[in-house]
């Protein structure tokens, strides 16, 4: 199945389009007397376990790498970070056949490193899609995108504030950089299928914009920049529907909104509960 297939089939068989953020911090875990890998496979296996009892099935999970990453301390040959994110991937496997996962890692080197972060991602985590650095251009951007089996989402325009720094700049023919590697995105796609674009959910008009261009090519969008960055799932799904794009392509995401909504630290007593409602409602807002 090619990732563009798995995309279509997913969103129908759950019938929205939220992508799940599975960036936690150890202070909101709310099980606190065991190791620290066991309370992040505990925390999930719950959350997962909820979710299926309750008919709350997401479209796709993005697990970031440095939450993960962050948690291993390799002089001391101490993975704990690595082998709780190699958890995740089993739990995810297992209560959620189907639904893609993204590994949020953001790689991009020169062709001969972006070939061993491409296989990192698809071989060593077995990633559905992976997301990539556009900066160092198309010898890098290659060898994540030659099989059309994983997808790749290419940074355009993201929802951080620091993102217009470079990305608004105007280039010599008038049109804004992250204009430029949108037309980038649609040449990758064109060639191989399975390429799409991270654009944030926090400048709706450029949002709007690029979600022109990309309708008509079918590119697959991944929306990050919901809940608390200050996007808003409901307005989004309004603008793809205004410009016609096919929703069954696009992923909202959401993270610390879903799996932490409590906020503070440690977790209530009513965490999960929380959780569900959170789901719940992101999963209304981007029903298809």
């Amino acid at each position: 199945m090619t990732y563009y297939e798995l995309l279509t089939q997913s969103s129908a068989n759950v019938g929205n389009v939220v992508c799940f953020g599975l960036d936690v911090k150890p202070e909101v875990l709310p099980y606190r007397e065991e190791s620290l890998r066991v309370q992040l496979n505990t925390y999930f296996h719950e959350l997962f376990r909820r979710m299926n009892l309750s008919g709350l099935l997401p479209a796709a999970f993005k697990p970031n790498i440095g939450y993960y990453a962050v948690l291993d301390n390799p002089r001391d040959e101490d993975f704990t970070g690595s082998l709780a994110l190699a958890d995740l991937f089993d739990l995810l496997e297992n209560f959620f056949p189907n639904i893609p996962i993204i590994l949020d890692s953001k790689r991009g080197d020169i062709a001969t490193s972006s070939k061993n972060y491409a296989d990192e991602a698809f071989k060593g985590w077995r990633a559905h899609a992976v997301t990539v650095a556009p900066y160092m251009g198309s010898d890098s951007v290659g060898p994540f995108i030659e099989d059309p089996r994983y997808g790749t989402y290419i940074l355009n325009r993201t929802s951080n504030p620091g993102g217009a720094d470079l990305q608004n700049l105007r280039l010599e023919d008038s049109h804004t950089l992250y204009e430029r590697v949108a037309q980038q995105i649609i040449g990758y796609n064109q060639q191989r299928g399975n390429v799409g674009a991270v654009v944030g959910a926090t400048n709706l008009e450029e949002l709007r914009e690029i979600a022109v261009a990309y309708a008509k090519e079918s590119i697959p969008l991944l929306i990050p920049g919901v809940g608390s960055q200050g996007g808003s799932a409901s307005e989004v799904m309004a603008i793809l529907r205004e410009v016609d794009y096919p929703l069954s392509l696009v992923r909202i995401n959401s993270s610390s909104g879903l799996t932490h909504p409590y906020k503070s630290a440690p977790a209530p007593d009513d965490w999960l509960d929380q959780c569900e409602r959170a789901l719940r409602k992101m999963i209304e807002e981007c029903a298809i």
